[in-house]
Protein backbone atom coordinates (compact mmCIF):
# COMPACT_ATOMS: atom_id res chain seq x y z
CA UNK A 1 0.00 0.00 0.00
CA UNK A 2 1.46 3.00 -1.14
CA UNK A 3 0.70 6.85 1.26
CA UNK A 4 -2.19 8.02 -0.65
CA UNK A 5 -3.75 4.64 -0.68
CA UNK A 6 -3.33 4.30 3.54
CA UNK A 7 -4.16 7.87 4.06
CA UNK A 8 -7.46 7.18 1.90
CA UNK A 9 -8.41 4.15 4.07
CA UNK A 10 -7.31 6.02 7.54
CA UNK A 11 -9.61 8.83 5.84
CA UNK A 12 -12.61 6.42 4.78
CA UNK A 13 -12.40 4.19 8.37
CA UNK A 14 -12.23 7.63 10.42
CA UNK A 15 -15.27 9.29 8.09
CA UNK A 16 -17.54 6.06 8.89
CA UNK A 17 -17.03 5.93 12.08
CA UNK A 18 -17.86 9.68 13.28
CA UNK A 19 -20.73 9.40 11.11
CA UNK A 20 -22.00 6.60 12.86
CA UNK A 21 -21.76 8.24 16.16
CA UNK A 22 -22.32 11.75 15.48
CA UNK A 23 -24.33 11.76 11.65
CA UNK A 24 -27.76 12.25 13.30
CA UNK A 25 -27.14 13.32 17.39
CA UNK A 26 -29.78 15.21 18.65
CA UNK A 27 -29.98 18.67 19.87
CA UNK A 28 -27.92 22.27 19.21
CA UNK A 29 -24.66 21.64 20.70
CA UNK A 30 -24.22 17.85 19.85
CA UNK A 31 -24.82 19.35 16.18
CA UNK A 32 -22.43 22.14 16.48
CA UNK A 33 -19.87 19.97 18.04
CA UNK A 34 -20.12 16.95 15.20
CA UNK A 35 -20.49 20.29 12.49
CA UNK A 36 -16.61 20.00 11.21
CA UNK A 37 -16.28 16.18 12.17
CA UNK A 38 -18.79 15.59 9.25
CA UNK A 39 -17.48 17.76 6.93
CA UNK A 40 -14.53 15.34 6.14
CA UNK A 41 -10.97 17.13 6.44
CA UNK A 42 -8.01 14.84 5.54
CA UNK A 43 -7.64 12.98 9.28
CA UNK A 44 -4.01 13.14 9.23
CA UNK A 45 -3.42 13.41 12.93
CA UNK A 46 -4.92 9.74 13.25
CA UNK A 47 -2.83 8.52 10.69
CA UNK A 48 0.13 9.80 13.22
CA UNK A 49 -1.36 7.86 16.07
CA UNK A 50 -2.23 4.75 13.75
CA UNK A 51 1.34 4.80 11.49
CA UNK A 52 3.06 5.20 14.75
CA UNK A 53 1.77 2.60 17.15
CA UNK A 54 2.01 -0.52 13.74
CA UNK A 55 5.51 0.51 13.82
CA UNK A 56 6.18 -0.54 17.40
CA UNK A 57 4.34 -3.71 17.32
CA UNK A 58 2.26 -4.64 14.29
CA UNK A 59 -1.16 -3.95 13.79
CA UNK A 60 -1.57 -2.53 17.20
CA UNK A 61 -3.10 0.34 15.49
CA UNK A 62 -6.69 -1.90 16.07
CA UNK A 63 -5.97 -1.87 20.04
CA UNK A 64 -5.14 2.15 19.71
CA UNK A 65 -8.25 3.61 17.24
CA UNK A 66 -10.08 5.26 20.10
CA UNK A 67 -6.90 6.90 20.76
CA UNK A 68 -6.64 8.23 16.54
CA UNK A 69 -10.40 9.34 16.94
CA UNK A 70 -9.26 11.14 20.02
CA UNK A 71 -6.56 12.97 18.10
CA UNK A 72 -9.23 14.39 15.66
CA UNK A 73 -11.49 15.55 18.36
CA UNK A 74 -8.76 17.63 19.66
CA UNK A 75 -7.94 19.10 16.66
CA UNK A 76 -11.20 19.58 15.53
CA UNK A 77 -11.72 21.49 18.99
CA UNK A 78 -8.82 23.64 18.42
CA UNK A 79 -10.58 24.50 14.32
CA UNK A 80 -13.73 25.36 16.23
CA UNK A 81 -12.12 28.05 18.97
CA UNK A 82 -9.75 29.15 16.18
CA UNK A 83 -12.61 30.02 13.78
CA UNK A 84 -13.74 32.30 16.31
CA UNK A 85 -10.65 34.07 16.94
CA UNK A 86 -9.82 34.97 13.59
CA UNK A 87 -13.52 35.79 12.77
CA UNK A 88 -13.48 33.53 9.51
CA UNK A 89 -16.63 32.05 7.77
CA UNK A 90 -15.29 29.02 5.99
CA UNK A 91 -13.20 25.49 7.25
CA UNK A 92 -13.29 22.51 5.37
CA UNK A 93 -15.63 23.99 2.83
CA UNK A 94 -18.32 24.76 4.99
CA UNK A 95 -19.57 27.26 7.25
CA UNK A 96 -17.69 27.57 10.23
CA UNK A 97 -19.53 26.53 13.59
CA UNK A 98 -19.92 29.96 14.97
CA UNK A 99 -21.31 31.73 11.78
CA UNK A 100 -24.34 28.16 11.91
CA UNK A 101 -25.09 29.09 15.48
CA UNK A 102 -23.40 31.60 17.52
CA UNK A 103 -20.09 32.39 19.55
CA UNK A 104 -21.60 30.49 22.64
CA UNK A 105 -22.49 27.27 21.17
CA UNK A 106 -19.60 27.31 18.89
CA UNK A 107 -17.29 27.91 22.39
CA UNK A 108 -19.34 24.95 23.99
CA UNK A 109 -19.20 22.79 21.26
CA UNK A 110 -15.34 22.68 21.10
CA UNK A 111 -15.20 21.99 24.98
CA UNK A 112 -17.26 19.21 24.25
CA UNK A 113 -15.01 17.79 21.71
CA UNK A 114 -12.12 18.59 24.31
CA UNK A 115 -13.61 16.16 26.41
CA UNK A 116 -14.90 13.34 24.47
CA UNK A 117 -10.91 13.24 23.51
CA UNK A 118 -10.08 12.33 26.76
CA UNK A 119 -12.56 10.10 26.99
CA UNK A 120 -11.55 8.56 24.10
CA UNK A 121 -8.10 7.62 24.86
CA UNK A 122 -9.64 6.02 27.88
CA UNK A 123 -10.86 3.28 25.91
CA UNK A 124 -7.60 2.48 24.21
CA UNK A 125 -6.88 -0.90 24.72
CA UNK A 126 -4.08 -0.63 26.95
CA UNK A 127 -2.21 -0.92 29.80
CA UNK A 128 -3.31 1.63 32.62
CA UNK A 129 0.19 2.97 33.04
CA UNK A 130 0.45 3.53 29.40
CA UNK A 131 -3.34 5.43 29.27
CA UNK A 132 -1.86 7.85 32.12
CA UNK A 133 1.23 8.38 29.92
CA UNK A 134 -0.92 9.07 27.16
CA UNK A 135 -3.57 11.14 28.75
CA UNK A 136 -0.59 13.34 30.13
CA UNK A 137 1.03 13.45 26.84
CA UNK A 138 -2.50 15.04 25.14
CA UNK A 139 -2.99 17.18 28.26
CA UNK A 140 0.46 19.30 27.83
CA UNK A 141 0.08 19.31 24.10
CA UNK A 142 -3.34 21.09 24.58
CA UNK A 143 -1.39 23.56 27.19
CA UNK A 144 1.11 24.12 24.63
CA UNK A 145 -1.53 24.91 21.26
CA UNK A 146 -3.55 27.20 23.69
CA UNK A 147 -0.13 28.61 24.64
CA UNK A 148 1.06 29.38 20.84
CA UNK A 149 -2.75 30.76 20.17
CA UNK A 150 -2.09 33.14 22.21
CA UNK A 151 1.34 34.13 21.12
CA UNK A 152 0.22 33.72 17.29
CA UNK A 153 -2.45 36.55 18.43
CA UNK A 154 0.08 38.69 20.12
CA UNK A 155 2.76 38.89 16.59
CA UNK A 156 -0.67 40.41 14.73
CA UNK A 157 0.15 43.50 16.78
CA UNK A 158 3.29 43.59 16.06
CA UNK A 159 6.18 43.82 13.22
CA UNK A 160 9.56 42.78 14.92
CA UNK A 161 8.60 39.05 15.24
CA UNK A 162 11.69 37.19 15.00
CA UNK A 163 11.80 33.70 12.75
CA UNK A 164 12.75 32.04 16.03
CA UNK A 165 9.53 33.77 17.96
CA UNK A 166 7.72 31.97 15.09
CA UNK A 167 8.79 28.68 15.04
CA UNK A 168 8.72 28.00 18.64
CA UNK A 169 5.00 29.64 18.72
CA UNK A 170 4.72 27.04 15.24
CA UNK A 171 6.47 24.67 18.04
CA UNK A 172 3.33 24.88 20.31
CA UNK A 173 0.39 25.41 18.05
CA UNK A 174 0.82 22.96 15.44
CA UNK A 175 4.12 20.54 16.52
CA UNK A 176 2.69 19.88 19.56
CA UNK A 177 -0.72 17.76 18.73
CA UNK A 178 1.75 16.08 15.74
CA UNK A 179 4.20 15.25 18.54
CA UNK A 180 1.68 14.04 20.65
CA UNK A 181 -0.25 12.00 18.06
CA UNK A 182 2.95 10.09 17.21
CA UNK A 183 3.92 9.66 20.72
CA UNK A 184 0.98 8.43 21.93
CA UNK A 185 -0.14 5.83 19.38
CA UNK A 186 3.85 4.25 20.29
CA UNK A 187 2.81 4.50 24.22
CA UNK A 188 -0.08 2.77 23.73
CA UNK A 189 1.48 -0.08 21.49
CA UNK A 190 3.61 -0.63 23.87
CA UNK A 191 7.12 0.86 22.65
CA UNK A 192 10.25 1.41 24.21
CA UNK A 193 11.07 5.00 25.88
CA UNK A 194 13.46 5.45 22.88
CA UNK A 195 10.84 4.69 20.57
CA UNK A 196 8.21 7.07 21.90
CA UNK A 197 10.85 9.83 22.26
CA UNK A 198 12.00 9.38 18.71
CA UNK A 199 8.57 9.34 17.56
CA UNK A 200 7.43 12.44 19.85
CA UNK A 201 10.17 14.36 18.24
CA UNK A 202 9.49 13.28 14.60
CA UNK A 203 5.67 14.69 15.15
CA UNK A 204 7.08 17.84 16.71
CA UNK A 205 9.59 18.70 13.62
CA UNK A 206 7.13 17.98 11.22
CA UNK A 207 4.37 19.93 12.70
CA UNK A 208 6.78 22.72 12.01
CA UNK A 209 7.08 22.42 8.69
CA UNK A 210 3.18 21.74 8.16
CA UNK A 211 2.12 24.55 9.55
CA UNK A 212 4.83 26.63 7.56
CA UNK A 213 3.38 24.58 4.73
CA UNK A 214 -0.26 25.18 5.77
CA UNK A 215 1.02 29.38 6.09
CA UNK A 216 1.57 28.67 1.56
CA UNK A 217 -1.55 27.06 0.83
CA UNK A 218 -3.09 29.36 2.85
CA UNK A 219 -1.44 32.57 0.00
CA UNK A 220 -1.06 30.70 -3.04
CA UNK A 221 -4.44 28.17 -2.99
CA UNK A 222 -6.53 29.52 -5.58
CA UNK A 223 -10.42 30.54 -4.01
CA UNK A 224 -12.67 26.84 -3.52
CA UNK A 225 -9.76 25.00 -3.39
CA UNK A 226 -8.56 24.52 0.05
CA UNK A 227 -11.98 24.82 1.72
CA UNK A 228 -11.03 28.04 3.42
CA UNK A 229 -10.64 32.27 3.04
CA UNK A 230 -7.94 32.51 0.41
CA UNK A 231 -4.82 34.61 2.13
CA UNK A 232 -7.19 34.71 5.74
CA UNK A 233 -3.66 34.94 7.44
CA UNK A 234 -2.35 37.96 4.89
CA UNK A 235 -5.67 40.03 5.45
CA UNK A 236 -5.73 39.24 9.10
CA UNK A 237 -1.89 40.69 9.41
CA UNK A 238 -0.42 37.21 11.16
CA UNK A 239 2.74 37.14 11.24
CA UNK A 240 3.78 33.94 9.66
CA UNK A 241 7.37 33.37 8.83
CA UNK A 242 6.32 34.46 4.94
CA UNK A 243 5.47 37.78 6.67
CA UNK A 244 8.81 37.66 8.39
CA UNK A 245 11.05 36.57 5.54
CA UNK A 246 9.30 39.14 3.49
CA UNK A 247 9.70 41.90 6.30
CA UNK A 248 13.93 41.02 5.56
CA UNK A 249 13.56 41.23 2.10
CA UNK A 250 12.56 44.73 2.44
CA UNK A 251 8.22 44.02 1.55
CA UNK A 252 5.85 45.21 4.46
CA UNK A 253 2.76 43.45 4.08
CA UNK A 254 0.88 45.54 6.52
CA UNK A 255 -1.07 47.50 3.86
CA UNK A 256 -2.95 44.13 3.12
CA UNK A 257 -4.17 43.87 6.43
CA UNK A 258 -7.74 44.60 5.04
CA UNK A 259 -10.34 43.07 2.66
CA UNK A 260 -8.73 42.17 -0.72
CA UNK A 261 -9.59 41.34 -3.83
CA UNK A 262 -8.23 37.94 -6.05
CA UNK A 263 -6.08 40.68 -8.20
CA UNK A 264 -4.14 42.63 -5.00
CA UNK A 265 -3.29 38.86 -3.53
CA UNK A 266 -2.04 37.83 -7.09
CA UNK A 267 -0.07 40.95 -6.97
CA UNK A 268 1.02 40.03 -3.57
CA UNK A 269 2.44 36.35 -4.46
CA UNK A 270 4.26 37.62 -7.43
CA UNK A 271 6.31 39.98 -5.50
CA UNK A 272 6.75 37.52 -3.19
CA UNK A 273 7.95 35.64 -5.72
CA UNK A 274 9.79 37.65 -7.58
CA UNK A 275 11.98 38.54 -4.16
CA UNK A 276 12.27 34.98 -3.51
CA UNK A 277 10.41 34.45 -0.03
CA UNK A 278 8.18 31.79 -1.09
CA UNK A 279 11.43 29.79 -2.06
CA UNK A 280 12.89 30.38 1.03
CA UNK A 281 10.61 29.51 2.80
CA UNK A 282 9.66 26.47 1.35
CA UNK A 283 13.10 25.24 1.92
CA UNK A 284 12.98 25.85 5.18
CA UNK A 285 10.12 23.26 5.78
CA UNK A 286 12.25 20.95 3.62
CA UNK A 287 15.04 21.13 5.81
CA UNK A 288 12.95 20.31 8.74
CA UNK A 289 11.38 17.47 7.07
CA UNK A 290 14.70 16.10 6.39
CA UNK A 291 16.11 16.58 10.05
CA UNK A 292 13.02 14.78 11.15
CA UNK A 293 13.83 11.72 9.37
CA UNK A 294 17.15 10.82 10.88
CA UNK A 295 15.71 10.09 14.52
CA UNK A 296 13.68 7.20 13.10
CA UNK A 297 16.67 4.43 13.68
CA UNK A 298 14.94 3.41 16.90
CA UNK A 299 12.79 1.79 14.45
CA UNK A 300 12.96 -1.56 12.83
CA UNK A 301 12.25 -1.95 9.31
CA UNK A 302 8.84 -2.14 8.38
CA UNK A 303 6.27 -1.15 5.16
CA UNK A 304 4.69 1.39 8.41
CA UNK A 305 8.10 2.76 8.76
CA UNK A 306 8.21 3.92 4.88
CA UNK A 307 5.25 5.58 5.04
CA UNK A 308 5.74 7.46 8.26
CA UNK A 309 8.65 8.89 5.73
CA UNK A 310 6.59 9.13 2.85
CA UNK A 311 4.29 11.31 5.54
CA UNK A 312 6.94 13.40 6.30
CA UNK A 313 7.37 14.23 2.85
CA UNK A 314 3.65 14.38 2.57
CA UNK A 315 3.12 17.21 4.74
CA UNK A 316 6.10 19.53 2.72
CA UNK A 317 4.00 18.60 -0.87
CA UNK A 318 0.58 18.69 -0.07
CA UNK A 319 -1.37 21.33 -1.34
CA UNK A 320 0.16 22.08 -4.82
Amino acid sequence: MDLQEYLESVEDLIDKTIFRFFGDAPGDLNKASAHLLLAGGKRLRPAVVMLAADAVQKSASDRVFPAALALEMTHTFTLVHDDIMDRDSLRRGVPTVHTVWDESIAILAGDVLYARAFELICKADSDPASKVRAIAMLAKACEEICQGQADDMSFEKRTDVSRGEYLDMVRKKTGALYAAAAGIGAILAGGSPQQAEALHNLGMTTGIAFQIQDDLIDLLTPRGTSGKDRASDLRAGKQTLIAIVAGERGIDLTPYKRDLTDEEIDSVIKNLEDAGVINEVRQIALNLVQDAKKGLSVLHESEEKQLIMQMVDFFVTRGF
